[in-house]
């Protein structure tokens, strides 16, 4: 561990904190030189006593500073500090006036009669019994949430962990952390595990203690929930954790069986082999299969053949169906729960139109939705109809707590007939119950995907599942029509996912092959292609029409060092553009951003709109650096967000992305650059998904060899999950009668 330095002193003025981080700004009186100091400690009053450790830093506009890591928080002692502590504002009710008086009356013993004997304070002028009793309570809570920051911060935790674990445990936080670190792991807290086994280690806990076993557990399964597993088999579960560990089968048993008796894992099986889940999945996936279930046995028996309807259409619109096309438009209609799947140019959007035509005829309420903004904004396009993300379908909420939660849900249900899901390859386990706990009794739910695009970076994988059960009605679309036949790009996408090698050598269509030997090579194409081919070519703009998407983060070919070359060359550094540095990335006015994770706090104004939430994959462009450089504003299809320096991290620059990244969206120019290398990345459906991704042209770069090995590596992505078993489950022992409509 790097060397610290310590400094001790009475903060004298807080100049700046954000209370949603905890990064603040003040000056710290030490030996009476007042030293500006910086970081993410959490709400600091004036007039209290701080250690804090850290390192002097040096800033050509602040001059010297002290950049603090983790501080140690003590009461003041002085008669001024004490009256700064009780003025700042901390304590409701109290305020500088009202500070001096207790002062004056109590002096160096205030603290103390604030805290223990508050009846006391009625004796001053203006606090009355009940103020008194009020200020007492809201100062013991003060120094409860400082005393859990306070011991934390020696193991350089957040004041945003501390406040979370003080909200779980109260006032015994941190006699429960002494007792059990590993209860820091727990959801709502979420502290990393190898964060909390350094603390059991200092407290002197055992390498088997039962509670470090069962925290253990939980640890593997989440980080293979992050993998995309809603559950792991007993067998491989116990390999990785007696691994991880270094415990014994048997140890690993004892902890598996606290974690299901005191109800934070729970047992699954299938034909005999036991299966681990983390609580919250497998009332996920219970909870989807039962609801799903009953949507199917209660089908409303009706009109099943829309033939006539459909002519009309036909009619009206100019428009002539296919058989699969009018079997799928008959079943959405006809049944509470559909999907609808296919590849590229089969005709989907043009059948969901026809259904959405169907519904507004007969005055059916219908929502869309999709889950992401970009996928959302294409669902729009497509069918000139609103559509949203399932995230602002649902409208995000907050417990008391401070988890999220949905406004939507079963005491709330939504006020629509049909819900139409776009681009359900996506959705993962949890987002799928929370959209059918918001479905009102009667509501139809219709779900479009293609199965063959990669599964949703959340655990689970939904559809493929769904279909597998082969007791969801559905119809695969499979005919590519005569128009979309023309375009490479489509006949190339179905001959990768029928393992067939795509034509390569074609150089007058829309999707072309370029032969390089180097990731060198590759990186220098791939510029030039942004900065001069394609937009001289087809007057495309290199930031908003070409989309460079790479399997990998890492390596020459990867979005890392690929982001790196591409700003250089597409919006280089100059006097007129003003910059932000974050560690060792150079965030620069008019660059090309993506948001990394769901933020629902961040606001956005969008002409006199505002609103709350910035999701995954949203790309913008920074509009304005601040002249501090504290800030940055980035427009995100018209939603202005502001960006200050410690939120920074939840952006990374989007002139390359991960083919991941790019689900749910389509851009007119896309490019593929294959690495020589990550062959763990090489795989079918990572290529084909890439491919689908273009709208106008597409361009792969690489080894021909690479591609070939791709298309024949049709490793599926494994994901243990027993969503289709639950769901055949439910029907072993029915008579129910279930329909399932397949092309």
């Amino acid at each position: 561990m790097r060397e610290l330095i310590t400094i001790r002193g009475d903060v004298e003025e807080v100049i700046f904190h954000n209370p949603e981080n905890g990064y603040i700004v003040f000056t710290l009186d030490v030996e009476d030189e007042f030293v500006p100091v910086f970081g993410n400690l959490g709400q600091v009053i004036e007039g209290e006593s701080l250690v804090v450790a850290g390192g002097y830093v040096t800033s050509a506009k602040y001059g010297r500073q002290f950049k603090a890591e983790f501080c140690e928080r003590f009461m003041p002692t002085t008669l001024s500090g004490i009256r700064k502590y009780l003025g700042s504002g901390i304590v409701k009710g109290l305020g500088p006036a009202m500070a001096k008086k207790i002062v004056q009356a109590f002096g160096e013993d205030s603290l103390y009669v604030v805290e223990n004997e508050s009846h006391r304070l009625s004796s001053i002028k203006g606090i009355s019994p009940a103020k008194a009793q009020q200020i007492g309570e809201e100062f013991k809570r003060l120094n409860s949430v400082r005393e859990v920051i306070s011991y934390l911060s020696r193991y350089e935790i957040s004041p945003i962990t501390a406040v979370a674990a003080w909200r779980s445990f109260g006032d015994d936080t941190v006699s429960i952390i002494r007792t059990n670190p590993y209860s820091l792991c727990e959801s709502g807290i979420d502290l990393h595990f190898e964060v909390a086994d350094k603390i059991a280690y200092e407290l002197g806990y055992e390498y088997n203690n039962i509670n470090r076993v069962k925290a253990g557990i939980i640890y593997v399964l989440r980080e293979n929930a992050n993998a995309g597993h809603t559950c792991l088999p007993i067998e491989k579960l116990a390999e990785c954790v007696c691994g991880t560990l270094g415990v014994s089968k048997g140890e690993f048993h004892h902890g598996l069986e606290k974690g299901v008796n005191e109800g934070d894992l729970i047992f699954g099986e299938i034909k005999g082999r036991e299966f681990v889940y983390l609580k919250e999945l497998y009332n996920a996936e219970s909870y989807v299969s039962g609801r799903l279930s009953i949507m199917i046995k209660t089908n409303v028996s009706g009109i099943s053949d829309y033939s006539d309807e459909i002519k009309g259409i036909e009619w009206s619109e100019n428009i002539q169906y296919e058989a699969l096309q009018k079997k799928a438009i008959s079943g959405c209609m006809a049944n509470n729960v559909f999907i609808l799947t296919g590849g590229p140019g089969t005709g989907k959007t043009t059948t969901l139109n026809a259904v959405i035509l169907l519904c507004r005829q007969r005055k059916i309420k219908i929502s869309l939705c999709a889950p992401t903004g970009r996928a959302a904004q294409r669902l729009s396009e497509l069918t000139g109809f609103k559509a949203q993300t399932i995230h602002r379908l649902l409208v995000v909420d907050f417990t008391k707590e401070n988890e999220l939660a949905f406004k939507h849900n079963e005491k709330n249900p939504l006020k629509t007939d049909v819900v139409i899901v776009d681009e359900m390859s996506m959705v993962d386990i949890q987002l799928m119950e929370s959209l059918l706990k918001a479905l009102p009794e009667k509501c139809k739910l219709i779900m479009v995907g293609d199965f063959n695009q990669l599964p949703s970076v959340g655990a689970g994988n939904v559809l493929k599942d769904l279909m597998s059960s082969k007791l969801i009605p559905y119809v695969e679309l499979k005919e590519i029509f005569r128009q979309a036949a023309q375009s490479l790009i489509v006949t190339n996408a179905h001959k990768i996912v029928r393992g067939e090698i795509p034509d390569l050598d074609h150089r007058k269509n829309d999707f072309f092959f370029m032969n390089m030997q180097s990731d060198f090579d590759t990186v220098k194409t791939v510029i030039d292609l942004c900065k001069n081919r394609l937009p001289k070519t087809y007057d495309y703009s290199p930031m908003v029409d070409i989309q460079v998407l790479s399997p990998t983060k890492m390596g020459e070919a990867g979005t890392k060092e690929l982001n790196k070359a591409l700003q250089f060359a597409l919006n280089p550094p100059s006097g007129e553009k003003s910059q932000i540095k974050y560690f060792d990335v150079l965030f620069r006015l008019g660059d090309k951003v993506m948001q990394t994770k769901n933020d629902y706090d961040i606001e956005w104004q969008k002409g006199a709109e505002k609103g709350m939430g910035i999701y995954n994959g949203d790309i913008g462009f920074i509009v304005e650096v601040g002249k501090n450089r504290d800030f940055l504003k980035v427009d995100f299809d018209g939603k202005i967000a502001v960006y200050t320096t410690d939120m920074i991290s939840k952006l990374e620059h989007a002139y390359a992305v991960t083919v991941h990244k790019s689900q749910g969206s389509e851009y007119n120019a896309v490019i593929i650059p294959l690495p020589s290398y990550s062959k763990k990345l090489m795989y079918r459906s990572l290529l084909y998904t890439a491919v689908t991704r273009a709208k106008k042209i597409l361009i792969i770069i690489g080894q021909k060899g690479k591609v070939i090995e791709m298309v024949n590596n049709n490793r599926k992505t494994v994901r243990y999950s027993l969503l289709r078993q639950m769901i055949e489950g439910n029907f072993e022992n029915s008579n129910d009668e279930t329909k399932t409509i397949q092309g």
